[in-house]
């Protein structure tokens, strides 16, 4: 784990039993930049936890019960950007978090507050994305979360937009800043007509609630060819860069024409 050298930083107390538990496993990050291909800029790093010797986030996950869930949310946010503001981050940063973690936002947010000014991180470029798999227990305490980041001045993020959960209902009842389209509906959309007369009726939808869209999982030129003559500009997958452990990796590809 990397050495922030920043003062510790005290996790508020929302009541509930286990709050306090101590995490018996280490865990840090890697960034992944979500581009803006018209810009030519990162637009965000999403936070990625990873072990401490490159172990997959399921494995780290796979560690996570209902004694430390909430720990373990809010030692996500404060890594997080305490590792951003070491390497140098000017992005915004995307951290994902549990939503099922979340006793009390009003309680919870204090936590990222005070990791983001013990930083210097601009609260501003902070992005919170619901983590991808999470299966959400009670729907209207997530729309609840989302109301209060968004009304706080946070940006908020839908991820896995098509799949599960994350679907038209969702979007009905709350409208985030962004949505990432699943990376099944990006998968070979260049040449699948199912796939793309789905994700344009998501295009739409979200147009016209004004809403950014982010395809999630590019890996080919094709695909980013075919997003970005369909007006989506902020991409994300290994076609531009793969995670880079504790780094802000270079962008790989920037021309696709």
């Amino acid at each position: 784990m990397p050495e922030f050298n920043l003062k510790p930083i005290e996790v508020p107390d929302p009541g509930c039993k286990g709050c306090k538990d101590l995490l018996d496993f280490d865990f840090t990050f890697a960034f992944q930049p979500i581009v803006d291909i018209e810009q030519r800029t990162v637009y965000a790093y999403e936070a990625l936890v990873r072990g401490p010797n490159k172990e997959g986030a399921a494995e780290i996950l796979a560690k996570v019960n209902d004694n430390n869930r909430y720990r373990f949310d809010q030692e996500c946010r404060i890594r997080s950007i305490f590792l951003a503001q070491r390497l140098g981050m000017t992005a915004r940063i995307s951290i994902n978090f549990l939503p099922n973690a979340v006793y009390q936002p009003e309680l919870c947010i204090r936590t990222t507050i005070a990791a983001a000014e013990a930083a210097g991180f601009p609260l501003e470029q902070i992005i919170f994305e619901v983590t991808e798999g999470e299966q959400i227990l009670e729907p209207e305490k997530l729309l609840s979360i989302f109301r209060y980041y968004r009304d706080r001045g946070f940006s908020t993020a839908i991820d896995d937009f098509g799949a599960g959960y994350a679907g038209l209902t969702l979007l009905t009842n709350f409208q985030p800043h962004l949505i990432k389209i699943d990376i099944h509906l990006v998968r070979d959309i260049d040449t699948n007509s199912v796939k793309q007369a789905v994700v344009k009726g998501i295009l739409l939808s979200t147009q016209m609630l004004g809403i950014q869209v982010i395809a999630e999982g590019v890996e080919t030129a094709a695909e980013a060819r075919w997003f970005k003559s369909n007006g989506v500009r902020l991409m994300q997958g290994y076609y531009f860069a793969r995670p880079g452990f504790e780094s802000l990796p270079t962008i790989s590809n920037w021309d696709f024409e």
